[in-house]
């Protein structure tokens, strides 16, 4: 029997996995089967000594492997294949004369069984096609599923970005139809106080001209009241003085009393009064500090309510500046103190120095 040498020598020694015993069996019961169907057919067509046929079952669940780094051990021997059992002796029957014997069957050679190695082989190929088989179609069920992961996740983020899209857009519409409603309403607000900046000014105007036309009338109405009362008063004045040169005419005519009137009187404080009264009223802003002090003299004459009908320089104190200030103050003074028994002279002379300023 040739020495069996595993394929794989110099390789690590792994153990095979133990095969079914199944398939050995059954192959041993095949073999043994059909060798007693060769045996009874022959007996049966001759008479001559079977054929033995000698078969050899392999024990598959060994295998021998050569230790890694070690010298070769001597492969093991084979179990003996057991020897078939031989035919049981057909029982002699009577000798009869045989007819003559037909040809003798073609035996038909079973078929080769393949050795047991070679058997283990295709199985693992078989095995391992099939596990090929199967991982390239667990490859192709992964790839087919990531493909789908991977187009359903597309389509979810496309779907994503639409939706993120369409609502940048409604939110870019909104935001602009706000700011068209603001801009609208500031327009219209804009419109709105310009309207009523236009009325509240035309209202002012009309106001205004109103005013002016009231004033207007107002300060007409005035102006007349003034005009007539001062009209009023000139005709007074005028009546007095008529009647003052009337009596003045009289006096003149009965002989010495405007003499008199116009002399000097007892009544000093009267004078007193009058003169202080002109003082008072009197502002020089010149120098006092002159030679010789000069002196200027006024008549006046007045109204019997002291008011002062008029008033003339009869001597100059020879100071323009000075003769002004003191007919200013004289007019300033009216109407001019009266008596203790509330009589007034109509005519008086007042004499008034520069240094009487100091």
């Amino acid at each position: 029997m040739p020495e069996i040498k595993p394929d794989n020598a110099g390789v690590p020694y792994h153990v095979p996995p133990e095969p079914s015993r199944l398939p050995s069996f059954l192959l041993a019961v095949a073999v043994h089967a059909a060798l007693l169907a060769f045996l009874w057919i022959g007996v049966s067509w001759t008479a001559k000594t079977p054929i033995t046929v000698e078969a050899e079952v392999w024990d598959m669940s060994v295998q021998t492997a050569a230790a890694p780094e070690l010298p070769p051990e001597p492969a093991p021997e084979p179990e003996p294949t057991p020897e078939p059992e031989p035919a049981p002796e057909p029982t002699p029957e009577p000798v009869r004369t045989p007819p003559p014997p037909p040809p003798p069957p073609v035996v038909e050679e079973p078929a080769p069984k393949p050795a047991p190695d070679i058997a283990l082989q295709r199985e693992k190929e078989r095995k391992a096609e099939e596990a090929k088989k199967k991982a390239l179609a667990e490859k192709r069920d992964a790839e087919k599923r990531e493909r789908e992961e991977k187009l359903a996740e597309q389509k979810k983020k496309d779907e994503a970005e639409r939706k993120q899209k369409e609502k940048e857009k409604e939110l870019l519409a909104k935001k602009e139809a706000d700011e068209k409603k603001k801009e609208a309403e500031k327009e219209a607000d804009k419109k709105a106080a310009a309207l009523a900046a236009a009325e509240k000014k035309k209202e002012a105007d009309e106001k205004k001209k109103a005013d002016q036309v009231a004033a207007a009338a107002e300060k007409k109405k005035a102006d007349a009241a003034k005009a007539k009362a001062a009209a009023a008063e000139d005709a007074k004045l005028a009546k007095l003085r008529a009647d003052e040169l009337k009596r003045m005419a009289g006096a003149m005519g009965s002989g010495g009393s405007a003499a008199k009137s116009t002399g000097p009187k007892s009544d000093g404080g009267y004078i007193a009064a009058i003169t202080a009264a002109i003082k008072s009223s009197t502002a020089y802003p010149g120098n006092t500090d002159v030679s010789g002090n000069p002196r200027a003299t006024f008549r006046v004459e007045q109204l019997p309510t002291g008011e002062i009908m008029s008033v003339r320089l009869v001597k100059s104190s020879g100071v323009p500046e000075f003769d002004r200030a003191v007919e200013n103050g004289i007019k300033k003074a009216s109407p001019l103190p009266k008596k203790k028994d509330g009589t007034v002279e109509r005519t008086l002379d007042v004499n008034f120095s520069m240094r009487d300023y100091d």
